[in-house]
């Protein structure tokens, strides 16, 4: 069972966990993801939004954000991410998957969902699948023949902030080494 996020208000902040990539990781993405072959109602993910999330927590009240900031501080010990299987999920996702996932991103994963459960903030029960989305609305999409060849070393983790409305997209809130 997850705790309800908080409703949305001027004073609340929408935030999530990530891994978040570095500019070479980031191109090696772009550039993979550009090799698909996307039907006219796809939309591919901006290359400067291409991200793995850990967890999704909603909104939360600006006046947490130090403590929540300070609670979301785990044992971080790096690992690397091996990419390899492009996936069409149901609705149109269209997502690239680690070969494997390693035990240090399930260890990173688990005591972030500790951690969020003792901020009292949503920690989602179902199994984690670790994944970067490429593209929403995708299907019929048509991924390459061949893996996209390139690892992805993890030294830390993001605190995101995501704006809607004007002034949309992401604010790193804090960095995690």
């Amino acid at each position: 069972m997850s705790v309800a996020p908080h409703a949305p208000t001027t004073d609340s902040a929408r935030l999530f966990l990530a891994l978040w990539p570095g500019p070479a990781t980031r191109d090696a993405l772009r550039e993979w993801r550009d090799t698909w072959h996307w039907p006219a109602s796809a939309s591919p993910v901006q290359t400067e939004k291409l991200h793995l999330t850990l967890h999704f927590i909603g909104y939360v009240p600006r006046e947490r954000l130090s403590d929540v900031s300070q609670g979301l501080d785990v044992p971080f010990g790096g690992f690397e991410l091996s990419f390899g299987r492009a996936t069409l999920w149901p609705r149109g996702l269209a997502v690239l998957q680690p070969n494997s996932v390693p035990v240090g991103l399930l260890q990173l994963h688990g005591l972030l969902h500790q951690a969020l459960r003792r901020l009292e903030l949503p920690a989602e029960d179902r199994a984690f699948r670790a994944h970067v989305t490429l593209a929403r609305r995708a299907v019929g999409a048509t991924p390459p023949t061949t893996g996209p060849g390139f690892s992805w070393r993890l030294r830390g983790y993001e605190l995101m902030e995501s704006r809607l409305g004007a002034g949309r997209g992401y604010r790193v809130v804090r960095r995690y080494a």
